[in-house]
This record gives structure tokens, sequence and C-alpha cells, in this order.
């Protein structure tokens, strides 16, 4: 077969309907996938941002074959014939998909003269993953590192971006009644999610992922134990710039936190709460953090040991990060290094005093130890 058809509406592409692609090029010597552009709907990424991500998706595997095209207000099925397509590729997880995809078949080939559809079915770990599927797991900590499982690289990168982009307008809200103050924040927003910060291809671990995980923890924690708004402001400024900056001491000489703490400093973000935020920063530092004091340092310096606690998956990726980020130190350097932080850290968490804010002590001391001891264990 020289060609074959896919359509969707992608919002966004996962892995299940990756792996419909990819049957299609294991019988086609071309696969166009139509992507619809449905008035009625309202997606998450336009037409042309779902393009983006798909073709990306596709050249990540070296699938040069798959070319993208939008359909607007149009029948797929029509369009597909009119381009010499006679055959779509459809997935079918369960006998309701069939039902209703069969229902789709007929209407297409006898009432509007299109292409016909082949149905092929996906393996058992992927007989549940659809876009609502992938939708219906934002917001909860830890959505990200689960979400990861089910979607291409590039559909997850542009999911957290867009997620990002939501917590940072909703702390600069302010901003958009000042059109100066309000590019200043887009500036730093692309500043901080690229790859000068967090989106840096050499961030391993502080990360966007770690922005992520740590915004979401916030987040939990506001709308549990109920601080001002202005407290809670201050930390997630706080969180956003903490590791901002990040080059294993090298350059100026500062530590990572001082160096984060003067950018948040001249970013002229939040001037009514400037002093606070860098006083909160610099109590993220180890190694002044005992001399720095502030009435959220326990909390921040909790949401940034929060990883420790996870579950295990989620634990997993936070130390291959970590070991990545460090790989410019030898395996038995490391192997010894990190043995001695985890054990202070461990025995920080059996004595009780490694969450300082009792919030995220109940949530995460118990499985920490757990964590850090199987770790510990392994080096």
């Amino acid at each position: 077969m020289k060609k074959i058809g896919f359509s969707g509406t992608l919002d966004p592409i996962t892995n299940g309907h990756m792996w419909v692609i990819g049957e299609a090029r294991s019988i086609a010597d071309e696969v166009v996938v139509f992507l619809s552009e449905n008035s009625t709907k309202q997606p998450k990424f336009s037409a042309e941002q779902r393009k983006a991500i798909i073709a990306e998706s596709c050249a990540e595997r070296g699938w040069d074959n798959v070319q993208v095209q939008i359909v607007k207000s149009d029948y797929t099925a029509r369009v597909a014939k009119k381009h010499g397509i006679d055959y779509l590729v459809r997935g079918i997880r369960t006998t309701a998909d069939f039902d209703y995809e069969n229902l789709i078949q007929q209407t297409n080939v006898d009432v509007i003269g299109g292409a016909k559809t082949l149905f092929v079915m996906p393996p058992r770990d992927l007989g549940s993953v659809s876009s609502s599927f992938v939708k219906a797991l934002e917001g909860p900590v830890g959505w990200n590192w689960t979400m990861k499982n089910f979607v291409p690289a590039p559909a997850y990168k542009a999911w957290i971006i867009s997620w990002l982009r939501k917590e940072w307008d909703a702390l600069w809200q302010g901003a958009a009644a000042d059109p100066a103050a309000a590019a200043n924040a887009d500036a730093w927003f692309e500043r901080l999610t690229g790859p000068g910060a967090y989106g840096g291809p050499e961030r391993h671990y502080h990360n966007l992922d770690h922005l992520v995980h740590g915004l979401a923890e916030i987040r939990t924690w506001s709308a549990n134990v109920g601080p001002a708004r202005r407290d809670a402001d201050i930390v997630r400024a706080a969180f956003w710039f903490h590791d901002a900056v990040y080059d294993h001491g090298a350059g100026s000489g500062l530590s990572n936190e001082e160096a984060s703490a003067r950018q948040w400093l001249a970013s002229g973000l939040g001037p009514d709460i400037s002093a606070d935020v860098a006083a909160l920063i610099r109590a993220t530092d180890h190694f002044q953090s005992a001399g720095v004091a502030h009435p959220l340092k326990e909390t921040m310096l909790s949401v940034d040991l929060a990883i420790l606690g996870q579950a295990e998956d989620v634990y997993r990726h936070y130390t291959q990060g970590i070991r990545a980020e460090y790989r410019h130190i030898s395996d038995d350097r490391y192997a010894l290094q990190r043995g001695q932080v985890l054990t202070y850290l461990r025995h920080k968490a059996e004595a009780g005093t490694l969450f300082g804010d009792p919030f995220f002590a109940e949530q995460y001391n118990a499985q920490a130890i757990l964590n850090m001891s199987d770790e510990i264990a392994v080096l």
C-alpha cells in the first residue's frame, strides 16, 4: 500500500496514537496524519501547536515518512479520498470503540464516499491510554511523572510548559493591567523555562520536572494549610527562582542560591515581596541557611526535600537525574559522597527533623526513610 491515513484531534498525542501510527507505517509507504480542527471543541493546544508536536514526536523516532495535515470544517475521510488515500487506520481498544468506529466507517463510505477504515488493536499496556485519560491526570502532586509514561516527550514538554504558564500567570496576574510589567513577566517566563535555566539540556534533575513537582507541592500545601495569600506567593516566587542558576559552583564563585537570589532581585518582579523572596531563596542554601532566618524557611526547605518521600518510581526518576547532574564525578566518589549525604538526611528523618513543616513531615517522612535506606543499600 502506498499511502494510509490516520485521523484524530490528538490533543495531546499519546503513546497509544504513536503505536497506531507505527502500525500504519508497517503496512504503507507513507502515513498522513489528518489533524481535525473542530470548531465545537476547545482543545488545549491549537491545531498548529498539535501539528508541531506530532511532527516532532515522529521525527524523534526517525519516522521520516509521516506527514501531518490539518483538516478544517470537512470530513476527514472525504479529504483523505481527495488525496488519493483509500484507507484510514484506527485503533480499537474496546467493544464500545468498535461499535462507534464501525458506525463512523459506514458513514464515511456509504454517505460521503470517503476512505474506508482498517482497525488495529493496541497492546494491553496501551489499551486504556487516550487523550481524555491523559488530561484527567493533571493536577495532584506527581501528576507530571505519571503523565510522562503515556505521551511522547514533545507532547509531555508542551503540556508541562502550558501548565507552568498558568501557574506563572496566576502568580503575576496583576501584571496584566500594566503592559510593561506583563511584558517583563513574559520575558522572565521564557528565560526561566528556556535553555539557560530549568529547560536546559544539561539539567537532569533541577529541570522543568523539578519545577512542576515543587509548584504542585506548594499548591497542595496552600490548599490544605491555608496560609495568607502573600505568604503563598512568596514561596511560589522563591521556588521559581531558587535553582534558576545551577552551575556546580563554577563562574562567579557564588553559591547557586546566592546567584539565584541576585537574579530574582534583578528581575524587577514582585516589588512588594522582593526582599522576602530573596531571603527565602538564600534560606535554601545549605551552606548558609543555618544563619538565615525567615518565617517560611521550613516550608520552603520541606518543598525542596519532598521528592525524598515520593513513591518508588518517582524517587527512581529523581536518583537517576541526580546521578546525571553529577556525571562529572567518578562512580566511587559519587557513591561515597552521595552515601554520606543520604546517611545525614536519613538520620534527620529518623529524628523527625528532616521536614520542618508539619504538613510535609506527616505525608513524607516515613517513605523518605525507606527510599533513602534502599538507595544507600544500592550504593
